[in-house]
């Protein structure tokens, strides 16, 4: 009924984040914040956390 995902929340101005395991519901599609980006780019982002959170931060890629 769930998959399971890793749900990120943070503060841009403290620079504070927590990480929980989250459940979403199968039917309910996600959106890639990094879809539009080159391959390069991409890779680069998600081989480091903190540049990744800092990119998501910067282009409030999250929605909010």
């Amino acid at each position: 009924m769930y998959e399971r995902c890793v749900g990120l929340a943070w503060c841009s101005g403290c620079r504070v984040y927590a990480a929980n395991m989250v459940h979403i519901p199968r039917a309910q599609r996600l959106v890639d914040a990094l879809a539009t980006l080159p391959p390069e780019h991409r890779e680069r982002l998600l081989r480091s956390e903190t540049q990744l959170i800092e990119h998501l931060d910067k282009t409030r890629a999250w929605g909010v």
